[in-house]
């Protein structure tokens, strides 16, 4: 396995209702992550905008419909128009979810965990290698928030992502607010979970926020992030070192300065642990 070197640096997701103020501000903004989904369309706002962002900033793509997990086929008319946005994006990577969300004829519009055994380990990553070989790249998975578990599993996620990306060569991206969400679900130690993935196979971290409802957490994206996710975060680099980080929000938009303001916070937590770095060297 060839280490992940790419740092993009610091990422928003492109979301519509950002559109004319990025092009109007150019903000300090290094990278935009689109969703796949919005843009698999021959024309119209969405692609015009897409290409005059394009112009000005990197893009990495981010899917949910891929359904790697589940049972059926591969929707293979569905890679050939990811692909085809991608020869049009050049994006840095592809990225989508590890999980299952589609049965044989409906897409279920949710991101449900996979058991974690050795059947599911091999079928998975036969489909990764088969989605790689289509995209001609590697596949960038990123670990979901869940709220139950099967009773059959033989892994922990963090013990099926890492055999994952051995078996396959795919690399992952590092959702910290959904370590932390399935974390306070589940009773783990959420540094275990990050602790035990391959450093080197790790191409991206999400940070995002959530709903909390004391016994349970829901992954809304439609809060700022909270401090423990912060100090996880912090955590993260200290131990990985830069790593290109995006913020998602998905829901009760912001004033666009607010994203930039926890932009700002993790571009300066990750200024600090390099400028910590070059004064131990």
């Amino acid at each position: 396995m060839q280490p992940v070197t790419t740092c993009l640096g610091y990422g928003l997701g492109l979301r519509n209702e950002y559109y004319q103020e990025i092009l109007d501000q150019r903000p300090a903004v290094d990278w935009f992550e689109i969703l796949s989904e919005n843009y698999l369309v021959d024309g119209g706002k969405a692609l015009y905008y897409l290409d005059a962002i394009g112009e000005h900033y990197p893009l990495v793509m981010h899917g949910v419909s891929l359904s790697i997990g589940g049972p059926h086929a591969l929707d293979m008319d569905y890679l050939q128009r990811l692909k085809q946005l991608a020869a049009r994006v050049q994006p840095k990577w592809i990225s989508d979810h590890l999980c299952w969300s589609r049965g044989n004829a409906h897409q279920l519009h949710d991101l449900l965990p996979l058991p974690y055994t050795e059947e599911s380990l091999q079928h998975v990553a036969a489909r990764v290698r088969q989605v790689q070989d289509v995209l001609e790249r590697p596949l960038v998975l990123e670990n979901v928030s869940s709220y139950l578990r099967t009773a059959s599993d033989e892994f922990n996620e963090w013990q099926f992502l890492a055999r994952l990306s051995e078996l396959s060569g795919c690399e992952l991206l590092l959702d910290i607010n959904n370590v932390y969400v399935s974390s306070r679900n589940h009773h783990f130690d959420p540094w275990s979970f990050i602790s035990g993935l391959p450093a080197q196979r790790i191409r991206q971290i999400h940070l995002a926020g959530h709903s909390d409802h004391g016994d349970y957490v829901i992954d809304t994206h439609d809060q700022p992030i909270c401090d423990p996710v912060w100090q996880l975060y912090q955590r993260t680099l200290e131990h990985l070192g830069p790593i290109s980080t995006m913020i998602e929000r998905d829901d009760n938009y912001p004033p666009f300065s607010e994203l930039l303001a926890e932009l700002h916070k993790a571009r300066e937590l990750g200024n600090a642990i390099l400028q910590r770095r070059a004064l131990c060297a």
